[in-house]
């Protein structure tokens, strides 16, 4: 575990390792529970299908494309779980591929209308 205070800036840094030049990383999801077991119930979306959800959210400059860096403000659930855990979905794409799923940033679902 790693141990922070609340509202203390916690800084993350993805890396792919590959031989690879041409590969980019980008973080298309980030949801935060505290239950390491269940990321749907009681849960907390940072950032989802590559738009932020919440405002301490930011992400930081890499010379490097295999690299993914952010941030984002520490803070516990309704003040009964001290413990938070953390589950990203990164995504790994050609560079300059502009058709791929790094490039799109991000991506609102349009919610369906339902028939009678």
């Amino acid at each position: 575990p790693y141990y922070v205070d609340l509202n203390q800036n916690l800084y993350l840094q993805a890396c792919l390792h590959s031989s690879d030049p041409n590969l980019i990383v980008f973080v298309d999801t980030c949801v935060a529970s505290p239950d390491p077991h269940d990321f749907n119930t009681l849960a907390y979306d940072i950032i989802k299908n590559g738009c932020v959800r919440d405002s301490s959210y930011a992400t930081y400059y890499s010379p490097y494309s295999h690299f993914a860096r952010f941030k984002f403000n520490a803070f516990e659930f309704i003040s009964r779980h001290t413990l938070v855990y953390l589950q990203c979905e990164l995504v790994v794409c050609r560079l300059g591929d502009y058709s791929s799923r790094c490039y799109q940033g991000c991506i609102n679902r349009s919610k369906r209308e339902t028939s009678s």
